[in-house]
């Protein structure tokens, strides 16, 4: 994903009674901010400001001087305000909720809610001799009532991956990091890049075609992420598997023991044919629910905890 040129706002800047105090990450479509209101309650505000365009070497104002690009940014600007708006509808515990979104500075802004916590990246690269197969479970079960939600809103998130999914501090998986989705699925803009993580985008993503792109594609992310939360690492990235694929079994990679029902469901979600993977987030969440066999009886209180709170994970 390229990384922003673009300069961003200046801490302690004003924006519409938001004061902002520093970026907190950038991306290929946006630079993300900690601000607070006058109140003093911190929020995250995503501000539309495509890397591959020039729009902001000083000052606040984002200023466009190629006219060749401009329908572009303003295709783009169009798509980040829908996705806002649409994402506002959202009110989901596993989902960041999307508090405000409005146009200022000739570009356009969504304020979201502050999750306190880490990221699941961080947890993977601290803590990843605690993922049982019982916490990848209950993590990803809550994360797909999120995921769900999102689908049933006609919306894709399209770069879910261990960077993008925040563990609260009370052990609640949140979704993060939405606003590629419509930009992503539109030919019209074509000159801004598709964003993707290697490992984790599915192999149609990088084909670019919208009519392939649907909820199976978030499920490669997903099968992705559970790879990399029992590896350590990402697999082999799709595009280069399409051409030889040679992902690296998980078990040979395992640092402890995992059921072989855990195995089939991340190879079944990372399938390169998308016919063949789970093709909603309810099947998926279905076969995380269930183990089959012996697994199930080693495990057996799992059904009865599925639900318990995340509180007490990574109390360190």
């Amino acid at each position: 994903m390229p990384q922003q040129a673009n300069q961003p706002l200046p801490a302690g800047y004003v924006l519409n009674g938001y004061r902002i105090e520093k970026p907190l990450s950038s991306g290929g479509f946006s630079i993300v901010y900690l601000a607070r209101d006058e109140s003093g309650t911190p929020f995250a505000i995503k501000e539309y400001l495509p890397s591959s365009l020039p729009l902001r070497s000083e000052g606040v104002e984002v200023r466009l001087e190629d006219e060749a690009n401009l329908s572009v940014f303003r295709h783009g600007l169009k798509c980040f305000f829908e996705e806002g708006r649409a994402l506002a509808m959202i009110s989901h515990p596993n989902v960041v909720r999307v508090e405000n979104f409005f146009r200022a500075n000739e570009t356009c802004y969504m304020v979201m809610q502050y999750v306190r916590g880490r990221t699941l990246q961080f947890h993977i690269q601290r803590h990843r001799h605690e993922f049982t197969e019982g916490f990848i479970r209950r993590i990803f079960v809550h994360l797909m009532n999120g995921l769900r939600e999102v689908h049933s809103s006609k919306l894709l998130h399209l770069d879910i991956k261990p960077a993008n999914i925040f563990i609260s501090m009370d052990g609640r998986p949140v979704l993060l990091d939405f606003g590629a989705a419509r930009i992503t699925l539109s030919e019209e803009a074509m000159k801004l890049k598709p964003m993707y993580t290697a490992g984790f985008a599915a192999p149609e993503h990088y084909r670019f075609k919208p009519g392939e792109l649907g909820p199976w594609s978030d499920i490669y992310s997903v099968g992705a992420t559970i790879y990399t939360c029992i590896a350590g690492a990402p697999p082999q990235a799709g595009d280069q598997r399409e051409q030889d694929d040679r992902i690296i079994p998980l078990r040979t990679l395992a640092r402890q023991d995992y059921s072989d029902d855990l195995y089939r469901v991340v190879e079944d979600c990372l399938a390169v044919d998308y016919m063949k993977r789970p093709q909603t987030a309810y099947e998926l969440q279905r076969r995380l629910m269930t183990e089959s066999g012996a697994a199930a009886e080693k495990r057996s209180g799992f059904l009865e905890t599925i639900n318990r709170p995340l509180s007490k994970l990574f109390s360190r």
